[in-house]
């Protein structure tokens, strides 16, 4: 039988960086409420969960590195909301903040978690962010306690 690793879930005594766009709010707003009450659920204290707000998703990838950096925190939530539009905008955007979410968790000594909706329309973003889909915040949350445990695990 091979040697199995895998995290659990769970947060008390760890602190976590949620760094959240506030373009799109309505929605934004959902899926940190979703990410906080996923950790608040599994043992994190409010005073060890830290909101950074910035303009908008492409801003996401520089403070998720400057908050991975910092030594602060033990895991980045990145969360925001790129809804399709009528311009190539959206295919910028959405193709930016990817690869840069990806390269700061790719780069970090902490778990670096992508929890930015990218949808065609406003109804499935709303569907992502606490209705029919669930809300994408709180799954974000539920992979990042995870990996910081995997990571402990790993390095044990």
């Amino acid at each position: 039988m091979p040697n199995l690793y895998e995290g659990s879930i769970r947060a008390d005594g760890l602190k976590f960086a949620i760094v959240a766009s506030r373009f799109n709010e309505f929605i934004t707003a959902r899926l940190i409420e979703g990410a906080i009450d996923a950790l608040v659920r599994h043992g994190a204290r409010d005073e060890d969960i830290h909101l950074i707000r910035v303009p908008g998703a492409f801003e996401i990838p520089s403070v998720a590195r400057w908050a991975a950096s910092s030594g602060k925190f033990h895991a980045v939530i990145c969360l925001g909301a790129v809804i399709r539009g009528a311009t190539p905008h959206f295919e910028y955007i959405a193709a930016e903040v990817s690869k840069g979410v990806a390269l700061v968790a790719m780069e970090s000594r902490v778990p670096v978690v992508f929890g930015v909706l990218t949808t065609d329309t406003l109804e499935q973003a709303i569907e992502r962010a606490g209705s029919k889909a669930g809300n994408k915040g709180f799954d974000a949350a539920m992979a990042a306690m995870e990996l910081v445990d995997l990571r402990k695990k790993l390095e044990a």
